[in-house]
């Protein structure tokens, strides 16, 4: 008994208060709190104190078209990734569990490859003397080669194949928690399957939807290569113009300053995201 008690391992408690995360905290401190307070602070005092540089970045129509551009491919590239994304969740989710996870695998084999180097694939595949264009004029269906490159469409596609797994995987593990007796009992009930998807199924997969088109909104808002190397000078995005104003133009007041807005609206969509789901719980809705 007393042998017990003496060779007895201390019970090891979990610490109360603040002091458990205190670890993490000063992580969160270090790394993002400091960060972003010596980001604000230079936004607005280089060169001089003052917020001339917001007023430079919201008055100048240069600055204003680069803002305008930035949203304008978020959101084209959000919009197509969910279009295309939604047809290979919706397959993943009722195929064989067997083949389900071979092609998941696939999807997310291709997430691992090096990002350059598939932007550099889609360089080569839509330039003018490119795969894609030889191929539709060897087939006659176009008489010259398009301009696929060094514009709206070519970022847009080769940001689409990028986002397409992080749409795809809030998305499958929606679509797979819907009962698929919801969908049998709308057909009983003679409805067709455009309205079968219009009511019953695209109004259930809305938070995966959701969920991953904030992902791929807000990634798309900060995307360095992808836009520099297909999209070129004449559609040059906000991260692209931070790059360019610090590192060429050491400009570092008003780069921090477009750097600081950027972030502003991230964590501004991401808390919008936040309440609206809250909302949506509170009220019992999907």
């Amino acid at each position: 008994m007393s042998g017990n008690f003496l060779h007895r391992q201390p019970i090891l408690r979990r610490p109360d208060g603040i002091g458990g995360a205190l670890p993490a905290l000063t992580l969160i401190a270090l790394f993002f709190v400091v960060p972003v307070v010596a980001l604000l602070l230079r936004s607005v005092t280089e060169p001089v104190p003052g917020l001339q540089n917001y007023a430079i970045l919201f008055g100048e129509g240069t600055y204003a078209r680069v803002f305008f551009n930035t949203f304008l491919v978020a959101t084209v590239v959000t919009a197509v990734t969910a279009i295309v994304a939604f047809p290979v969740a919706w397959m993943l989710a009722i195929m064989p569990p067997a083949l389900g996870s071979i092609v998941f695998g696939i999807i997310i084999l291709s997430m691992w490859t090096n990002l350059l180097t598939r932007t550099y694939a889609w360089m080569v595949l839509l330039q003018r003397t490119g795969v894609i264009n030889r191929t539709l004029m060897d087939i006659g269906l176009i008489s010259e080669p398009l301009p696929l490159i060094n514009n709206l469409t070519g970022v847009t596609i080769g940001m689409v194949y990028i986002m397409l797994p992080f749409m795809i995987l809030p998305l499958v593990g929606t679509l797979r928690a819907i009962d698929p007796m919801t969908l049998r009992a709308a057909a009983l009930c003679g409805a067709s399957p455009f309205d079968a998807f219009r009511r019953i199924l695209l109004p259930l997969s809305l938070p995966g939807i959701a969920a991953g088109g904030l992902m791929v909104f807000v990634m798309s808002l900060g995307y360095f290569v992808t836009p520099t190397l297909l999209g070129g000078t004449s559609n040059m995005m906000l991260a692209a113009m931070i790059a360019q104003m610090i590192q060429s133009l050491l400009n570092w007041g008003l780069g921090s300053a477009a750097a600081f807005i950027l972030l502003l609206v991230t964590m501004a969509l991401y808390a919008l995201q936040l309440r609206l789901v809250g909302a949506k719980r509170m009220t019992g809705g999907i």
